[in-house]
């Protein structure tokens, strides 16, 4: 069943929306029930890059079931009450005698912060779906079409004089990027992808004269705006994101380069 609705979204040029909850393949079904999972993944690669695909985790996902979110362009994560993990603390106790809780292993605040496999995350249900509709609202139905353009009030004329006080001259002193960034886009409204990991860089989705554009943006208010490993990665994922669905790039850029290490 899954496979045919995927099917479907896939030569409709729809975007998939997927609500899971759900503890992985059917031990007793063996073989069988991870030939279903495998074609759930071999779909969710052949849509990537071709309609948007997100996964919105409203449980604990352990197996086969964290596999596929993880395919998926966003994850949204609904905090205490969803979990991503290949094997759940049962069997991490049973293997390496390490105790840990489920949210602990794998909750919505790990994904978000630690290992950057969930995009965003909320407290409630409710928060968490309204956000996706709202970033539904600024991706095209494929990557045949461009996003959504809307009406806007806030003339793209206007000028910014705030920003001259705002961004120091002094280039040694640390300014918040995302103060700048609500004072360029449209009404001062920005969905910031990964906000919690690789907080040096900024990476996110609004609006410049009605147009959606991505916004990629050096943060000097974290490790003086500089990148590291976790924000290349992060900036390198939304620009092709932002590629695929046709979105334009504005880049703010004040880093000092690469962090040197060994």
């Amino acid at each position: 069943k899954i496979h045919k609705i995927m099917d479907m979204a896939i030569a409709a040029g729809a975007p998939l929306v997927s609500l899971n909850d759900g503890a992985g393949a059917r031990i007793q079904e063996g073989v069988s029930a991870l030939a279903g999972y495998g074609g759930i993944f071999q779909r969710n690669t052949r849509a990537s890059g071709v309609i948007p695909q997100i996964s919105v985790m409203l449980g604990p996902c352990a197996g086969g079931a964290a596999y596929s979110p993880a395919l998926t362009d966003f994850v949204f994560m609904v905090r205490e009450t969803a979990q991503m993990f290949i094997t759940g603390p049962d069997v991490v106790r049973a293997v390496t005698g390490e105790e840990i809780s489920h949210n602990g292993l794998g909750g919505a605040d790990v994904h978000a912060e630690a290992s950057g496999v969930c995009h965003f995350a909320y407290d409630d249900e409710e928060t968490c779906i309204a956000e996706v509709r709202y970033l539904l609202s600024l991706l095209p139905q494929n990557n045949r079409e461009y996003p959504p353009q809307v009406p806007c009030a806030d003339p793209h004329t206007r000028r910014s004089q705030v920003l001259l006080e705002m961004v120091p001259a002094d280039g040694s002193r640390p300014y918040d990027m995302a103060r700048v960034i609500e004072e360029i886009v449209d009404d001062g409204e920005y969905l910031q992808v990964h906000e919690r990991w690789a907080r040096n860089i900024i990476c996110a989705l609004a609006r410049l004269d009605g147009r959606v554009v991505g916004i990629v943006a050096s943060q000097p208010q974290v490790l003086a705006g500089v990148l590291d490993i976790e924000a290349s990665e992060k900036a390198a994922r939304f620009v092709q994101m932002c590629d695929a669905f046709n979105i334009p790039i504005v880049t703010f850029l004040d880093v000092p380069g690469f962090l040197p290490g060994v």
